[in-house]
């Protein structure tokens, strides 16, 4: 699969559905993408360098390099950060190392809207190492020969230049449409969400679960796949397993999931003890790369089956991630909006209101677009 030829062509599929008369007023734009997904690229042509390394791809290879320079515990001591991803490229002795540079999906894709390479949002650098308390990278990652390849690094929702000026003829955007930094998918939800107090929480329930809970106090911890972005003059404290909806789309089919779902009492527990994972390895509330899918016993009715994958990934929100996260001293949370296609799923969100105790609710807006559209509109104010 050729992800970043696809990634580009859906961008422009996207483009072109926008009604010729809606285009004209559009005033800016920005993007969210997956957390550390990573692209390797020209630093003269913005042409990949290699294939991209996915959100939820682990590279335990360089995972000692990375311990070695980091402070313990810090956000980057995953395999699955960018760090790691960036490192194991690094010692893969690429001929191309002096022209590289590293980007994130996010910042990719905007690049191909505004034509300035090397420019980052401080979500989406979080992962490879950037402190978005001190806006800078840190002494012990500058210091490292593949400090050469790290974009600069802007708020989100900054203005980064004008729309490209073929893409605007071509597509009937106005001369002045800017295009803004963007963010990770998780935080677009968030802010989609429109959760701004502390204690507000946004559970994104989509191919995998992301939790993002607003805390006066920023906690790092990888030893349980747990860091801090920064929001404004708060942190949203949280992380990204990788159970989810994925795993659901592995069994079922939405018509399944549907009518199964119809079936389920949420107000009755099950009893099945389940940690759906599509395949070997786990980011959060536990860093475990070799951690195995547990989706045994498997009961004859695919009724019980469906109920014990939604409270398992249920427990698992609840128990080993909001749990967690009081533990290691953010804000208590106190109420859970949901975003993501989960959202949909009112059965899932009763079972989930038992298991958490907690008042549980779609957000508003369920997805991360309209979150990245408030950055847009962020950029345009802050012009």
């Amino acid at each position: 699969m050729d992800w970043a030829r696809s990634w580009k062509a859906t961008l422009f599929s996207l483009l072109g559905d926008i009604p010729s008369h809606l285009c004209k007023l559009i005033a800016s734009i920005s993007i969210d993408g997956t957390s550390a997904t990573t692209l390797i690229v020209d630093s003269n042509t913005g042409e990949p360098l290699w294939r991209p390394f996915l959100y939820n791809e682990s590279c335990p290879d360089a995972l000692p390099t990375v311990k070695s320079i980091a402070p313990p515990n810090h956000t980057v001591c995953s395999g699955s950060s960018t760090l790691c991803k960036l490192v194991s490229w690094w010692e893969n002795d690429d001929p191309n190392k002096k022209s590289a540079l590293l980007l994130h999906q996010a910042d990719w894709l905007l690049w191909l809207l505004h034509g300035k390479l090397g420019v980052s949002d401080y979500n989406n650098a979080l992962k490879v190492g950037y402190d978005p308390e001190l806006e800078s990278y840190p002494p012990w990652l500058l210091s490292q020969p593949y400090s050469q390849l790290l974009p600069s690094v802007r708020p989100p929702g900054t203005s980064i230049g004008h729309l490209k000026e073929d893409i605007r003829s071509d597509f009937g955007f106005p001369s002045d449409c800017a295009v803004c930094t963007g963010t990770t998918d998780s935080i677009a939800a968030f802010l989609a969400a429109r959760a701004t107090q502390p204690g507000k929480a946004v559970t994104s329930l989509g191919s995998t679960l992301a939790i993002k809970l607003l805390s006066t106090t920023r906690i790092e911890d990888a030893r349980f796949g747990v860091y801090s972005h920064r929001l404004d003059d708060k942190w949203l404290v949280g992380g990204a397993s990788n159970t989810g909806g994925a795993v659901l789309r592995q069994i079922f089919t939405d018509e399944q999931l549907e009518k199964l779902s119809e079936q389920i009492d949420p107000m009755e527990a099950s009893p099945l003890d389940y940690y759906p994972l599509q395949s070997v390895g786990e980011r959060f509330p536990v860093a475990d790369p070799n951690m195995a899918p547990r989706l045994h016993p498997r009961p004859e009715s695919e009724v019980e089956f469906l109920h014990g994958i939604l409270e398992s990934i249920a427990r698992i929100e609840q128990a080993k991630a909001y749990n967690l996260l009081k533990e290691l001293g953010a804000t208590q949370v106190d109420e859970v909006f949901t975003a993501g296609g989960g959202a949909r799923n009112e059965k899932w969100t009763k079972i989930r209101e038992r298991v958490l105790g907690l008042p549980v609710s779609s957000a508003i807006q369920t997805e991360a677009a309209y979150g990245a559209a408030l950055l847009a509109l962020r950029g345009i104010h802050e012009k």
